[in-house]
């Protein structure tokens, strides 16, 4: 009797494993300000991006996949909780001392992964806030953060990497902070004694644009926005960030390779400021930026190439996308615009980060799963970033709470090139709001200025109502809404109905 116990014991354990190694790892490469045309793939000719490419050549490649927004923390909001940024103000570009944005209570992204049973990790830039205050404690455990919204595990800067404080977290912990050196951080006054790229240019190894606020403390020969002071020991070298970042994912699967997981690997690249390792520096042709592209290649083939030493590669759904579109002078003087050579960053796209023209959210998306996908398919389907919680939500049978990410849409077989059909419309936001439907494109008015100075581009901003028809006017040169008022009334209707629950300051 015992024995025969023992047998269905271990038959259950090998049953229970197969189903475990049989659900796929998913990989999820967010970048950070790459461009619609920065990439092989979506036609960049100045570019190599041999690695990101192969993806593409592995997957399915989409055409119409978009950021939920023109910069960096709403889409990063939007990705986590399936819901637009305009839905919860503080959604806005948050400074490196913001308290935490995504509320704890509901699901997330990597809370569908946890419900089916996946270990949960991510590595990389954070910027979605710390704690329950601004004021915090760097020196102690800092947190809510990653670990209290779904993550299992995380490796974490903050905010940006041009903003302080320019440390590591692992978990809930400053890596490396030492009491006798205890961090402080302000974004109103300068504090400390550190010398700030303001008061000593001398000391700088990359000088900033005028204008831009990055001329506070400087860290690595890089004046930064914000000060702080101490924590000397534990601030990162710039040029070692995506190494640093691509050991610590190379670990975690090493270390979860027998169990499902989800690893979110958040890349600072093509991000100011840009300083590439060395290996990298002139590579391009085009500038800090460009080089700091290549790196991101070379790491994206670095982290196929870890699934693939780990026997992972077959099983692991891949997604690689960025959280907002191009900007070239970003507050640093780094050759990104003297540099630039012919090479188009919006891929024929108007407008860039910041921007409610499409070049602000329409970037490079594309999905991998070598042992269940067709190679090398093109979609034009709709598709958007917040879709991806309620996608894996459908494919891992997870249930969803009525009030949770109520703007992500289900469209798992879409997702994985199965099915053409996409979502019928999508809210972008920006500095205004933009509703995109079909081949046609409303942008609500809004009296702003038009062109953003300090960056060079167009904010999509006019105190008429436009209309483009993408159609035969990809890059929105031709406002089309005198033309068609039924279709401006219609999508503009759309657009007030999302829009009526909250407005974003």
């Amino acid at each position: 009797m015992m024995q025969k116990l023992a047998s269905i014991f271990l038959y259950l354990c090998v049953a229970l494993y197969a189903a475990a190694q049989d659900k796929p790892n998913v990989l999820l490469i967010y970048v950070d300000d790459l461009g619609y045309g920065d990439v092989g793939a979506y036609g960049a000719t100045k570019l190599k991006t041999p690695n990101i490419d192969a993806l593409a050549g592995r997957g399915v490649r989409f055409t119409n996949g978009h950021a939920a927004a023109s910069t960096c923390t709403p889409s990063r909001y939007s990705l986590m909780t399936g819901n637009y940024p305009f839905r919860q103000s503080g959604t806005g570009i948050l400074p490196g001392d913001a308290k935490l944005i995504i509320p704890q209570d509901r699901m997330t992204l990597p809370k569908v992964f946890k419900a089916s049973g996946y270990h949960t990790a991510i590595v990389g830039k954070w910027h979605l806030g710390l704690g329950d205050e601004v004021a915090k404690d760097w020196n102690a455990a800092v947190k809510p953060g990653p670990l209290e919204v779904g993550y299992d595990y995380s490796f974490i800067f903050p905010a940006t990497a041009d903003r302080v404080p320019t440390v590591f977290l692992e978990n809930h912990h400053v890596v490396g902070v030492e009491s006798s050196d205890p961090i402080h951080v302000d974004y109103k006054q300068k504090i400390g004694d550190d010398p700030t790229g303001k008061e000593n240019p001398e000391l700088l190894k990359m000088h900033s644009s005028p204008g831009q606020g990055h001329d506070n403390t400087i860290v690595n020969g890089i004046g930064r926005i914000g000060w702080m002071t101490g924590g000397h020991r534990a601030r990162w070298t710039d040029e070692e960030l995506t190494f640093t970042f691509f050991e610590k994912a190379k670990a975690y699967i090493q270390a979860h390779r027998k169990e499902p997981f989800f690893l979110t690997f958040n890349a600072t690249e093509p991000h100011v400021p840009r300083m590439p390792a060395a290996m990298f520096k002139g590579k391009s042709g085009l500038g800090y930026r460009g080089d700091a592209i290549l790196q991101l290649d070379y790491t994206v083939g670095q982290l196929v190439q870890e699934l693939k030493d780990n026997q992972l590669y077959e099983n692991t759904i891949i997604i690689f996308s960025s959280d907002n579109g191009p900007v070239l002078d970003d507050g640093y003087q780094d050759g990104a615009v003297t540099e630039l050579h012919g090479h188009d960053p919006s891929g024929g796209l108007r407008g860039g980060k910041y921007s409610a023209f499409e070049a602000g959210t329409r970037v490079p998306f594309i999905v991998s799963w070598p042992k269940h996908m067709a190679t090398g398919s093109v979609s034009d389907a709709l598709i958007a970033q917040v879709d991806l919680l309620a996608c894996f939500a459908e494919f891992l049978e997870v249930n969803l709470a009525e009030q949770d990410a109520v703007d992500s849409k289900a469209l798992w077989k879409t997702l994985i090139g199965q099915e053409q059909g996409g979502r019928s419309h999508m809210v972008q936001s920006s500095r205004t709001h933009a509703v995109l439907q079909g081949n046609y494109k409303y942008i609500k008015p809004n009296a702003g200025q038009k062109i953003a100075k300090l960056v060079n581009i167009e904010l999509g901003q006019d105190s008429e109502e436009q209309l483009y028809d993408l159609s035969v006017d990809r890059g929105e040169k031709n406002n089309v809404a005198k033309k068609f008022p039924a279709k401006v009334a219609e999508l503009k209707r759309i657009l007030d109905q999302e829009l009526k629950s909250v407005e974003r300051d």
